[in-house]
């Protein structure tokens, strides 16, 4: 596939649990065809993430590849933007 003809994507990362995959969620609005209101939809993207740089909340840019599993079609292009997330464990809140 060209690499002009890619599709690319930014969505945020749900999941992280598998080695080298990583879940992204695209969330868009579509105008229901009767009712004529905005509805939410959330489509996941399995992704290739081969350095496991990418954590849960990242908000990541993702490309169109070739298949490279069942169903991993898309690669880790780069982190927009990192989550903040505090390393406190609950029993240390007191």
């Amino acid at each position: 596939m060209a690499k002009e003809m890619r599709k690319t994507r930014i969505g945020e990362v749900i999941s992280h649990n598998n080695d080298t995959t990583a879940t992204v969620a695209m969330v868009w609005k579509q105008q229901h065809r009767v009712y004529k209101k905005q509805v939410r939809r959330v489509t996941k993207f399995y992704v290739h993430d081969v350095e496991n740089q990418c954590r849960v909340g990242d908000t990541v840019k993702i490309e169109e590849t070739r298949p490279i599993s069942k169903t991993k079609h898309w690669r880790l292009m780069e982190v927009v933007t990192r989550k903040q997330v505090a390393d406190i464990q609950p029993n240390e809140i007191d």
